[in-house]
């Protein structure tokens, strides 16, 4: 069983692309309805990401309805890939979306808010151990965002699988997840 960032990232990679669009939809819509039991619901900022499709990252789509539903400011990034620094702003009907040259989609520009203010971010990763520790794609602009957050943000990991026993090379700069939901279960660290 491989336990290291890079043998994990490889063989996560490969079972995402195992996945056919319709397993991708079912277990994004199975994540997000995890979500509405979860205790989550009285913040006001919720950041998401844009799935970068040709990843197949989980669809955040159904979570963008529910936080839309119920009333709550939503927070999209934009990622300089020089500094490793996003921007966060508030997702309206204006908003428009635009993929950039890594195929990420994001907004143009709009009403910029400080990562101060981010209560609940849910976060894209690859694998997570039963820790809390995830592994994303290692350009570490996620670990660098969620420094800046306040403590009390809660830090929501998406995955379309289950927790791996231990992440081997987990830096004191990585920053732990509070929760991972999956479409069967919901992890809490």
């Amino acid at each position: 069983m491989p336990t290291s960032k890079k043998e994990l990232r490889i063989e996560y990679k490969n079972l995402r692309k195992a996945l056919s669009f319709d397993e991708i939809e079912e277990k994004s819509l199975a994540i997000a309805n995890q979500l509405i039991q979860m205790p989550i619901w009285d913040k006001t900022y919720y950041h998401v990401f844009l799935p970068i499709e040709e990843h197949k990252e989980v669809n955040t789509e159904y979570i963008l309805h529910l936080l839309s539903g119920k009333d709550k400011e939503i927070l999209i990034s934009k990622s300089d890939f020089e500094t490793r620094k996003m921007t966060h702003f508030l997702l309206t009907d204006n908003t428009k979306i635009k993929k950039n040259e890594y195929n990420i989609p994001e907004p143009v520009d709009g009403i910029e808010v400080p990562s101060s203010k981010v209560e609940v971010v849910f976060v894209p990763l690859l694998a997570f151990d039963i820790f809390g520790n995830r592994i994303g794609y290692g350009k570490g602009f996620y670990d660098k965002f969620l420094a800046e957050c306040k403590p009390e943000t809660i830090k929501i990991g998406l995955s379309f699988f289950k927790a791996v026993s231990q992440i081997d090379d987990v830096f004191e700069s990585d920053i732990k997840l509070d929760y991972c939901v999956t479409p069967e279960k919901i992890y809490q660290f």
